[in-house]
């Protein structure tokens, strides 16, 4: 079967725009992926990502590349627009790393994560919006059940998970359903692949009091952030911006409960919600 590839369209960002020049150039040189892969020091893999625009270059690549082709600094120039922008349909792009992930790891202020939100309280948060049909709702709480089975499909797919102390005071959709909550949580505080640890209000003010941070991080090393606010979040893919996050997060993961002290501040919080007599 001949090897057909794949259409690029280069005038919707910076991002897509590098890698259509970058198979332009590569197809003047009548170089192949593998081969261009040996002179920059990549892979073919890699190369055919940012072809297609599915990765952003990493930051050794714009020179290498120039460096190949003779070009100055025209892919220099190009990885700067790029890694300065923002990506469109970039929730899509944060779902298709999701899929793909080795590990996740998060820090919410005000709910339990998706990924460990149980059917009810899901539902309770998923009902909010005032222009919200029933229908929406159920096929949003399906979606996000569907979401937590993909995640756990994976054997070794691990979720680390630090809740703001916040999140076991406020009782989602009433006494009942937290305490359900609150139980689920207990039986994935510390497994071979889950482990969550509890912000502590004494611990005061930190890094991340602004919001939620997620870092996914896929099989072959690539890591992405994720900032979301009330209204929209924002995919960080550039190395430098990711490190940063990365940082905050292992500073905040010192600040946090041991998943065993953690697992008895969530106890203490269940006894807010335990069914009258």
């Amino acid at each position: 079967m001949t090897f057909t590839p794949k259409s690029l369209t280069p005038y919707v960002s910076a991002r897509h725009y590098f890698g259509s020049e970058q198979r332009r150039h590569r197809e003047e040189a009548k170089l192949s992926l593998v081969q261009l892969a040996g002179i920059v020091n990549s892979s073919k893999s890699q190369l055919a990502r940012v072809e297609t625009a599915e990765l952003m270059p990493p930051p050794e690549l714009p020179s290498a590349l120039d460096a190949a082709f003779g070009t100055g600094k025209h892919f220099y120039g190009l990885y700067q627009l790029a890694r300065k922008e923002t990506h469109p349909d970039q929730y899509r792009r944060l779902l298709d790393f999701q899929a793909q992930a080795e590990a996740i790891e998060v820090f919410e202020t005000q709910f339990v994560p998706g990924p460990l939100q149980t059917e009810a309280y899901a539902r309770a948060l998923l009902s909010l919006p005032p222009d919200v049909t029933p229908e929406m709702i159920e096929e949003r709480v399906q979606a996000r059940l569907a979401g937590q089975e993909q995640l756990r499909s994976a054997a070794s797919r691990r979720l680390w998970a630090i809740l703001d102390e916040a999140i076991l005071c406020r009782p989602v959709g009433g006494p009942q359903v937290m305490h359900a909550q609150l139980n689920a949580l207990l039986s994935q505080v510390d497994t071979p692949t889950r482990t969550i640890q509890v912000l502590p209000f004494e611990h005061g003010e930190h890094v991340l009091m602004a919001g939620p941070l997620w870092l996914v991080k896929s099989s072959v090393g690539q890591t992405v952030a994720w900032e979301e606010s009330h209204v929209d979040g924002r995919l960080f893919e550039d190395l430098t911006d990711v490190n940063r996050r990365v940082a905050l997060y292992d500073k905040l993961r010192a600040y946090a409960l041991s998943p065993r002290d953690s697992a008895e501040r969530i106890r203490k919080a269940m006894e807010r919600y335990l069914p009258c007599e």
